[in-house]
């Protein structure tokens, strides 16, 4: 299985884990102090793992490479919408509908992502896989629907469909500095959106509970939000945008699973004819396959890289011959036909195919 694959299913299974653990929080504090507790537990963790790495690594030369001031417009945005609106939004409607169906309506956050890599930012992405979102999109109206409270509007499930079209402006944004050190762009990403969070939520005079809960919510914060972030940087830098997303929306299945085995839900037939849609869509996007004769332009960048096909470079520093290692380095102008998808080197138009 490709790299990038493991990377997104492995991020989609500890997101979709988060969602039940952050149910059973819901009602403990306020929605907005929730989701900045679970930012920083983010953030507090990986800064921890960032120094313990810095300590092992202070000598190596292949260390990953870091934001650069050119970076900061698309980290900014992408903390903005995914750091700070996301999780409340996400709180907000946790707040009102069960885990199991908002773990199944976060499948919107793949298709909402895939929709704006294509006609936003121009990543390709070929039928099948709009055939597999159409799929998971039937199945997202079908849960809301059945959300609706006497009738009415289906507040929560409104909420947690906009918190992943912040979290599809995030993935966005984000894969546009996604060659840099994933460790530390999860871990600013959850000290700044947390702090801002928790801010907002003391300043409206929101209180935190018992120290445990914090800490429980810390925890889930770090392998839900943290981790994950740091897999699905990295699937980003190996698989693109839409293909990343795709592939994270098995997220919601683990969390729908896990939270019908910890909270004893009994979802009815419609929860279940959602999930079979939701996983045909997810098929469709597992067993997409792309391949044809493509040109790389000359370009200039940082990450860590091995000697392959698309690494062809000389050094100006005597190289021990360790891979993979980091360093800047030039692409010269080359044409060939393999199976490829839209990473960090594969970013070609497509004409009008």
């Amino acid at each position: 299985m490709h790299t990038g694959v493991i990377y997104a299913l492995l991020a989609a299974v500890l997101f979709g884990a988060s969602t039940p653990f952050a149910k059973t929080l819901v009602g403990q504090m306020a929605p907005v102090a929730l989701a900045g507790v679970l930012y920083l537990g983010s953030g507090i963790g990986l800064l921890g793992c960032y120094v313990v790495r810095a300590v092992l690594q202070r000598h190596a030369r292949g260390r990953p490479v870091a934001l650069t001031r050119r970076d900061l417009p698309w980290f900014a945005g992408a903390i903005a919408a995914g750091g700070v609106a996301g999780p409340l939004l996400l709180m907000l409607g946790l707040s009102s509908i069960s885990a199991s169906s908002a773990s199944l309506l976060l499948n919107m956050e793949g298709v909402l992502t895939s929709l704006l890599a294509w006609f936003v930012f121009k990543e390709n992405f070929d039928r099948r896989i709009f055939l597999g979102m159409l799929l998971i999109v039937a199945a997202g109206v079908l849960l809301s629907w059945d959300q609706a409270p006497g009738g009415g509007p289906p507040w929560g499930a409104i909420a947690i469909i906009g918190a992943c079209l912040c979290w599809g402006i995030d993935n966005n944004l984000t894969r546009k500095v996604s060659a840099s050190d994933p460790l530390q762009i999860a871990g600013v990403k959850g000290l700044v959106a947390g702090s801002v969070n928790l801010g907002i939520a003391l300043a409206l005079g929101a209180k935190l509970p018992e120290t445990r809960t914090v800490l429980l919510a810390g925890v889930v914060g770090f392998c839900g939000y943290g981790l994950s972030l740091v897999l699905f940087v990295l699937a980003l830098r190996h698989l693109g945008t839409a293909r990343t997303g795709a592939y994270f929306s098995a997220a919601p299945f683990a969390g729908a699973a896990l939270s019908l085995w910890m909270l004893g839900e009994s979802p009815g037939p419609l929860f279940w004819s959602v999930a079979a849609l939701m996983a045909g869509g997810i098929w469709l996007h597992l067993t997409e396959s792309h391949q044809h004769e493509h040109t790389h332009e000359a370009q200039e960048h940082a990450h860590a890289h091995r000697h392959d096909e698309h690494h062809q470079h000389q050094h100006d520093f005597d190289w021990d011959g360790v891979e993979p290692h980091a360093h800047h380095h030039r692409h010269t102008p080359i044409t060939h036909l393999h199976a490829h998808y839209p990473d960090i080197h594969h970013r070609h138009g497509h004409g009008g195919g």
